[in-house]
């Protein structure tokens, strides 16, 4: 099964997932360019998602937004101990606050490298705040992926990120739309399979 059918079926299956959620709403085959509050939203979500589920990242943002703490000038001026009381939902707390602070004080131009470049941002985290966030067509890759493709017999278990991510921006179109749309499906699709 090639790259083009599994989207289809899953498509079918699932239909339209309108990722990435802005204030816990889900817009539906909206891709439209996001504001700079919702840019911040969701690359603090895409931090706190590592190694969690998104039920404990909504409760954090949550908790965040009950506090008026989900801007990045009370993320840079907030004590570490206060912002990881508020986001203690999404595990690794501290870390997680260390990782919140250094985003918010990186004042560089959005790209993948300067990304990378900053304390606890992986590739993962990188190509979601990018693709989610910034419309840029960089296809995530995350256990979901590599557990759907594995599954049909596409890929192995020890490639590396990248050898994975070239997989996706080889064999199709490099449409931000349509990479958002097939990462949100293999998501929703693994939340409905476990």
């Amino acid at each position: 099964m090639d790259l083009k059918s599994i989207y289809n079926e899953l498509y079918e299956e699932h239909g339209p997932q309108g990722w990435w959620p802005i204030n816990n709403k889900y817009n539906k085959k909206d891709f439209s360019e996001k504001t700079e509050e919702e840019k911040f939203e969701i690359a603090v979500g895409a931090i706190l998602t590592q190694n969690t589920s998104w039920n404990n990242v909504e409760t954090a943002l949550n908790k965040l937004r009950e506090n008026n703490a989900l801007n990045k000038e009370t993320i840079k001026n907030i004590s570490q101990k206060a912002l990881y009381k508020l986001i203690i939902s999404s595990g690794y707390h501290n870390q997680k606050a260390r990782k919140l602070k250094e985003f918010a004080e990186f004042n560089k131009d959005i790209t993948r490298e300067n990304l990378l470049s900053i304390w606890g941002i992986g590739p993962e985290t990188a190509d979601s705040i990018l693709l989610y966030a910034y419309n840029q067509p960089n296809f995530i890759i995350d256990t979901y992926t590599k557990r759907a493709l594995l599954h049909n017999r596409i890929g192995k278990p020890e490639w590396s990120y990248e050898k994975w991510q070239n997989l996706f921006h080889n064999n199709l179109e490099k449409d931000y739309r349509l990479f958002n749309e097939f990462h949100a499906l293999f998501v929703e699709h693994a939340k409905k399979s476990i």
